[in-house]
């Protein structure tokens, strides 16, 4: 039986980087891959602008809620790719990690996060083709 590949993206409040990969991978692949995201200190919502960023794509996260980052979130994943949480993410053996450098959106407008949205996008795609192909 052929099983799924799962993706955790974990930034800091899970309310904007995390969130944004996360909406992009579900767009593009669908139910082909499980697709988590998660805070190593999770904010008490998503960051607005980032909606709005999200919105403008026709992707609604508005009902999104950031979650925290557990042990076992990331022990289920395949690939766990951080953006900013640093040494705070669990590391286990046979998992692949990658560290995504971006700008964080937090306290930022729509403006200041449409770069980094479409950063994200482009290395979602990327993704997103070597993990259903």
């Amino acid at each position: 039986m052929d099983t799924k590949p799962s993706v955790l993206f974990v930034c800091v409040h899970n309310a904007g980087r995390s969130q944004m990969a996360a909406a992009y991978l579900t767009h593009l692949a669908g139910d082909k891959v499980e697709v988590r995201s998660a805070g190593s200190a999770p904010a008490d919502q998503i960051n607005p602008a980032v909606v709005e960023a999200m919105a403008e794509e026709g992707i609604d996260i508005s009902a999104e809620i950031p979650k925290v980052l557990t042990t076992d979130a990331v022990q289920a994943s395949d690939v766990v790719i951080t953006m900013g949480c640093g040494d705070t993410c669990p590391v286990f053996p046979g998992k692949r990690y990658e560290d995504w450098q971006l700008d964080d959106p937090a306290g930022q407008g729509v403006e200041a996060v449409r770069p980094i949205r479409d950063e994200i996008r482009t290395r979602i795609q990327k993704l997103a083709a070597e993990l259903t192909t």
